[in-house]
């Protein structure tokens, strides 16, 4: 089901505000010289105002009040507006005077776990191919490293312009769709709606090449968001654990694999490195706005199976557990060929 005229009125609205929001966030930062310094293992060559993602958090709590104000129910609203404000006021004071790791993680667990308190956690999960596992209690700390790892692989993913707002963009509006057919969720359609939107402002300023940075106020608020989402959703089943994953699948390739990687290495994994595939591309000599480009594809590839999954597409599943995956290899080995033929 589309969205209707007057929704497609506001998702306007919203994107031009959000256009609107980031100038003014944009001079301030200058003003204030909240800027992002380059260094030897950043993607941009001149410092940049940082913090324009602050747009798109603020739309998004004020939407998601608006809609509990009008009786949208007040329970999973408000508990997901007080937790986006801490996230991102995490982020905010990341990005202002950088915060331990093992700080952020403890903030970002308590969170997570007032969300499974009030919003329950994934009892099952449904794998193509294979079909529902329950989880039982297990399912407790698989839904805590879900949205503690989704809030940080969203802040690693987020390195080079567009690709934070352009996945976002992708990401919400795929949740749109599935909050409006196989998922219904009317708060989970007006957050997915608000992050499209004010993404794609957000962009008009983001896109390379970047003249304001996304900043980790708004990459953590958006992958605890993108985490939330399948949680709202949920209910007896647990395809929206699947979906979640099939929707953001190319980040969470990115960075999961590369996290494993420089774990089985002893490096530190929270540390500043160049070592994801899209850093790597970077490197070899790509743009900033093809590779976005990619991640964007990518992002809108998954969003088609899972809309396809949901309904009962006979190839779906197999694209989706074995598809993916392989496209993914194919990525990967053409990074790791050019790489090596850039340094020979």
């Amino acid at each position: 089901m589309l969205p209707t005229l007057p929704q497609f009125g506001v998702f306007l609205l919203l994107a031009t505000g959000s256009y609107g929001l980031v100038f003014l966030i944009r001079a301030w930062a200058q003003r204030q010289h909240i800027l992002d310094i380059p260094n030897q293992r950043s993607s941009h060559s001149a410092p940049t105002p940082r913090g324009g993602g602050l747009a798109v958090v603020i739309l998004t709590l004020v939407v998601v009040l608006i809609y509990s104000i009008s009786g949208g129910g007040w329970k999973h609203s408000l508990v997901y507006i007080l937790s986006g404000i801490v996230i991102a006021f995490l982020g905010w004071r990341d990005d202002v005077t950088s915060l331990s790791a093992r700080f952020r993680i403890t903030i970002q667990s308590l969170v997570a776990l007032t969300v499974i308190l009030v919003m329950g956690y994934f009892e099952s999960v449904t794998i193509p191919l294979f079909g529902e596992l329950r989880l039982g209690l297990v399912g407790i700390p698989i839904t805590l490293l879900w949205i503690v790892g989704l809030t940080n692989a969203y802040n690693f993913m987020d390195g080079i312009d567009g690709i934070g707002g352009g996945t976002a963009f992708a990401a919400a509006l795929g949740w749109m769709l599935l909050s409006r057919s196989g998922l219904p969720n009317d708060l989970a359609f007006w957050i997915a709606l608000t992050v499209a939107a004010s993404s794609l402002g957000f962009l008009g300023h983001n896109w390379p090449p970047a003249r304001i940075f996304m900043g980790d106020v708004c990459s953590t608020f958006l992958g605890f968001t993108f985490a939330v989402l399948p949680l709202l959703s949920a209910s007896s089943g647990g395809d929206p654990l699947m979906m979640g994953t099939c929707i953001l699948w190319a980040f969470i390739m990115d960075a999961g694999i590369t996290f494993i990687r420089r774990g089985l290495k002893g490096e530190r994994v929270f540390s500043a490195h160049r070592t994801h595939v899209y850093q790597k591309l970077v490197i070899s000599g790509f743009a900033h706005a093809p590779i976005s480009l990619l991640y964007i594809l990518l992002t809108f590839t998954g969003v088609a199976l899972a809309l396809a999954w949901t309904q009962q597409a006979p190839a779906a599943p197999a694209l989706i557990i074995i598809g993916l995956p392989l496209l993914w290899v194919v990525i990967a080995l053409y990074t790791a060929r050019r790489s090596h033929a850039q340094k020979d």
